[in-house]
C-alpha cells in the first residue's frame, strides 16, 4: 500500500489550541502540524514521526502553549498521512 498526503486546516481561539493540537497527536496520522497567526504567518512548524510519544512532546506541548497564550486567533494547518489502496 502507498501512502498518499493530505492536508486540512482548522482555525481556532487561543485557549483551544493546546487542546486541538493534543488531539490531532493522539490521532496518530498526522505527519506535520503548522501553527499560523490570523494574518498567516507562520509561527512553529510541529514534524511528527511515528513513536514521537512522552518526553519527547513535553517540550513540543510547552511551546505550543507559549504561543496559545499570545495569539488570539489562529489556523493549525495539518499534514495527514493515509494509506491508499494498491
Amino acid at each position: 500500500m502507498a501512502a498518499k498526503k493530505k492536508e486540512e486546516s482548522f482555525k481556532v481561539k487561543g485557549e483551544h489550541l493546546l487542546a486541538k493540537v493534543k488531539q490531532l497527536i493522539n490521532e496518530g496520522n498526522i505527519r506535520k502540524i503548522t501553527i499560523k497567526d490570523k494574518s498567516g504567518k507562520t509561527l512553529i512548524v510541529l514534524p511528527l514521526t511515528i513513536g514521537v510519544v512522552g518526553a519527547v512532546l513535553a517540550p513540543v506541548l510547552a511551546a505550543v502553549g507559549a504561543i496559545a497564550a499570545l495569539v488570539t486567533e489562529c489556523t493549525i494547518s495539518v499534514e495527514r498521512e493515509e494509506k491508499r489502496k494498491s
